[in-house]
């Protein structure tokens, strides 16, 4: 069974910086595409990006390309967001989340997506 837990939410003013985690355990994430979402409330979750198994490719949404960064740690199996410049239309609850099979390309949809963490609230004040 795959376990995702995310952590390093919390609240930042506008203009700042925050990173997240997403820690894994049942899945070596170096195989895994790997998506980070989010949600605020009376919201749709939302795509913010993914990165590729194997080389690493990734890809973001228009709203946080330039800004955001996804990147990962094969040894502690971890895949982090690192979010720059933050505007307050970043607030929401962010999700890391795992397809169901290894070594295959996810897409930008959750339902493209099997396996999610708890989540970690970004809240960005003005």
């Amino acid at each position: 069974q795959v376990q995702l837990v995310e952590s390093g939410g919390g609240l930042v003013q506008a203009g700042g910086s925050l990173r997240l985690s997403c820690a894994a355990s049942g899945r070596t994430l170096s195989t895994s595409d790997m998506g980070w979402f989010r949600q605020a409330p009376g919201k749709e979750r939302e795509f913010v990006g993914r990165i590729g198994w194997g080389g690493g490719t990734s890809y973001y949404a228009d709203s946080v390309k330039g800004r955001f960064t996804i990147s990962r740690d094969n040894a502690k199996n971890t895949v982090y967001l690192q979010m720059n410049s933050l505007k307050s239309e970043d607030t929401a609850k962010y999700y890391c989340a795992a397809p169901r099979l290894s070594f295959r390309s996810a897409g930008t949809g959750p339902d493209d997506y099997d396996y999610w963490g708890p989540g970690t609230q970004v809240t960005v004040s003005s």
